[in-house]
């Protein structure tokens, strides 16, 4: 699977998901610090790679469908965003990645849940 990690998370998982077997690309590989949130969704769709951000401006389904992406993952570190929470998250992810495909959906990864949005017909 092809996923982007957003700048606010750095290298933090790429070695966790490269490990994993995935395609892993980081905002700041491709130059794009700084760029809006509807710049980010955009390459995301148009590279067909998942976004995993600790943006919660991702989880707006309105603003960002997740249905015209790979899928979007946002990482939720209550409390402070410390790169071991990062590391836990994103470990939660790739469990509940082995298991069932992102395509289309939005998933919110909370300490020890994952809240799952699917688009409804």
């Amino acid at each position: 699977m092809k996923f982007k990690l957003d700048e606010n998370l750095a290298a933090l998982g790429k070695a966790l998901l490269q490990a994993d077997g995935h395609d892993v690309m980081t905002i700041r590989e491709q130059e794009l610090q700084g760029a809006s949130d509807i710049a980010i969704y955009g390459v995301c769709r148009d590279e067909t790679r998942v976004l995993i951000t600790l943006d919660h401006d991702f989880g707006q389904t309105l603003r960002f469908p997740p249905e015209a992406t790979a899928g979007i993952v946002v990482l939720e570190c209550r409390g402070r965003q410390s790169p071991e929470n990062i590391l836990a998250r994103i470990k939660e992810f790739i469990t509940v990645l082995r298991t069932r495909p992102i395509k289309n959906e939005l998933w919110i990864i909370e300490p020890g849940r994952v809240r799952i949005h699917q688009r409804r017909d």
